[in-house]
């Protein structure tokens, strides 16, 4: 199971009104015969689906081994614990028609005496909402700590609950022996396109020209490996560097959190990005034309193809950020410098493209556009850019798509106005 982003966003789009979820499961290990060795096994689904048909079954059978395997990544060797902080992570299972699903998972060490083995609880959703999930969790833990049977109730109740719009919040009634009737209330960002994205964690590992130097490995889709010791630290940041392209959307295998099993992925010779525990990194044997990304030691010597005035204009963005910043405050500053950056590279590609006569379709004139870059120093990026697939598929999209103007639109828009007003632009015209 792997993880490609074919959709035109990177951020999952879902209609209001479905579920919160599809399932909840838990995840244990359970020993095997060799010594210190455990096999992740469900414990526990919700809800049941005995109603599916042969090939259905099949189907859901080979999810839910891919989803315990993501679970517990790390391989099979496992010492039994008494002290293990829980942990928040998530990753995301591509179907064979492309479609995605977002597992959410919470490691932690289950109630009980004596050394033990940590389990691990997963919701699967078509939601990309990282930090709502981790209040479900919250939620779901509680309950666990008393009675495995007080989960149902609540995650019956969200199941239920129609999933908000963004800005919105959904209240879910549930009742706890003891405690009584609780109210939870569940709230969706303003901002859905960044909803499954929290920069901090990109920002505390790496520094902001570190930053820099993985994007310009990124929008030139370069082969990228991450390591770390925390699941919770690799997802993060990689949800992070693949938002930093909107509103272009990473192509190619993208897998937050590779499993020891399936390690053979880092020898592909296609563009990746992926994440990897301190572990395995002996399992990296050819490191040519190899971003290493040590998240606990930095990027290793990668040139950056960025032109210096847009460089310096980035850092100076991302300096701007306040050390006590939310997150919200945090994602705001970072999402909008790097959609800034992308707006002066290539925001002119506006400017050609031709409409069809009689159609609803447009012709994209990509050597023109290149030509077109200003300052002349962006046109080394801009070519090597229009190369990449993911900047490919976004102009496919726009060719189909003529008089569809989204977020990217208007930021454009709004910058060629203002370079208009200081007689800079000239490029914003239609062939």
């Amino acid at each position: 199971v792997g993880e490609k982003n074919n959709n035109m966003n990177v951020f999952n789009i879902i209609a209001v009104g479905q579920f919160f979820f599809e399932y909840l499961v838990v995840v244990g290990l359970k020993r095997k015969a060799e010594a210190g060795s455990y096999e992740p096994q469900i414990t526990y689904q919700f809800p049941k689906r005995d109603s599916l048909a042969k090939f259905q079954k099949e189907e859901e059978e080979k999810s839910l081994k891919a989803i315990a395997l993501f679970c517990f990544p790390e391989g099979v060797n496992w010492a039994p614990l008494t002290e293990y902080p829980s942990e928040t992570f998530s990753f995301v299972l591509t179907e064979v028609d492309g479609s995605r699903r977002n597992g959410y998972c919470r490691r932690l060490l289950p109630s009980g005496r004596g050394a033990r083995p940590p389990e691990a609880y997963c919701i699967i959703s078509r939601l990309a909402c990282f930090g709502l999930f981790s209040k479900i969790f919250d939620e779901v833990e509680k309950r666990r700590q008393k009675s495995m049977a007080m989960i149902y109730p609540f995650m019956q109740s969200l199941r239920e609950a129609p999933v908000p719009a963004p800005g919105n919040t959904v209240k879910i009634t549930s009742f706890i022996p003891e405690s009584g009737t609780e109210i939870i209330s569940l709230t969706r960002p303003v901002d859905s396109r960044l909803e499954h994205v929290d920069f901090r964690a990109l920002f505390r590992c790496l520094g902001d020209e570190e930053v820099l130097e993985v994007f310009a490995a990124t929008v030139l889709e370069r082969r990228i490996i991450f390591i770390a010791d925390e699941l919770s630290t690799l997802s993060q940041v990689l949800h992070a560097v693949a938002a930093l392209l909107y509103p272009f959307a990473w192509q190619h295998t993208f897998i937050s959190i590779v499993p020891t099993v399936l390690i053979d992925v880092v020898m592909a010779p296609t563009p990746y990005l992926l994440g990897i525990t301190s572990r395995m990194r002996d399992s990296i044997t050819d490191t040519s034309d190899l971003l290493i990304v040590d998240l606990s030691d930095g990027t290793e010597d990668e040139d950056t193809i960025i032109p210096p005035k847009l460089q310096e204009e980035l850092l100076q963005a991302l300096g701007s950020r306040k050390k006590n910043s939310t997150e919200e405050e945090l994602n705001k500053v970072v999402s909008e410098a790097f959609l800034s950056f992308f707006v002066k590279t290539v925001g002119h590609f506006t400017g050609h493209v031709r409409r069809r006569g009689g159609s609803q379709t447009a012709i994209f004139h990509k050597e023109k556009f290149c030509k077109a870059a200003e300052p002349k120093a962006n046109r080394p990026f801009v070519t090597l850019f229009s190369k990449t697939q993911m900047f490919d598929i976004f102009i496919q999209h726009v060719e189909r798509n003529p008089h569809q103007e989204g977020f990217f639109h208007k930021k454009i828009a709004a910058y060629q106005k203002a370079e208009k007003t200081k007689g800079g632009w000239a490029r914003g015209r239609v062939v």
